[in-house]
């Protein structure tokens, strides 16, 4: 497995090893010995899996009590992910990393404790895989709003077209948000 830095240095970008042959495409995106070597978490609490449409927007989420690390990647589709820092004491905090993942691609996206996660479905669909070092927890989670302007993240859609659930339109600006020390 491959690990390379982002423009966050807490965020990973790591790409497994894709085996192709004339049936399709085999890679691991889990491996206890690979993740701790590259200082990743070993031990895992949840897996998830969303499935989303085209213009989906999904974020900005974190738990401010019981903080989830996420190991995220897309099993079918495309999405823009993206991960912001909300730790009040970091010199990156409230910039952003934005990277593109496609299925069978075998790129992962590390995103630690700490930090704001949302993704963009830019295919036709996508199936979403996240892989979190803690529980869900309703009463710890906050949203921030996914297109405030302080972020300035460059969604690739004009926000009249991205389709967001009413708790992602209703989240806090970065400036009201409680966020980690």
């Amino acid at each position: 497995m491959k690990v390379d830095t982002t423009a966050l240095p807490d965020v990973l970008l790591l790409t497994a090893t894709v085996h192709r042959d004339s049936r399709g495409a085999f890679f691991e995106s889990f491996n206890r010995t690979a993740m701790a070597e590259a200082g990743l978490p070993a031990n895992w609490a949840q897996d998830n899996f969303s499935q989303s449409r085209n213009n989906v927007v999904r974020g900005i989420h974190y738990q401010i009590t019981q903080p989830q690390g996420k190991l995220v990647w897309v099993a079918h589709g495309a999405v823009l992910d993206v991960a912001v820092d909300l730790r009040l004491s970091s010199p990156t905090f409230g910039r952003h990393v934005a990277v593109e993942l496609e299925a069978g691609s075998g790129k992962m996206l590390w995103v630690p404790q700490g930090f704001g996660h949302a993704f963009l479905v830019l295919s036709k669909e996508a199936g979403f895989c996240y892989k979190v070092t803690d529980f869900y927890s309703s009463a710890g989670e906050r949203t921030i709003l996914w297109n405030d302007p302080d972020l300035a993240i460059p969604w690739p859609i004009a926000e009249q077209d991205a389709i967001v659930s009413e708790k992602d339109r209703s989240g806090a600006r970065l400036h009201d948000a409680e966020v980690f020390a």
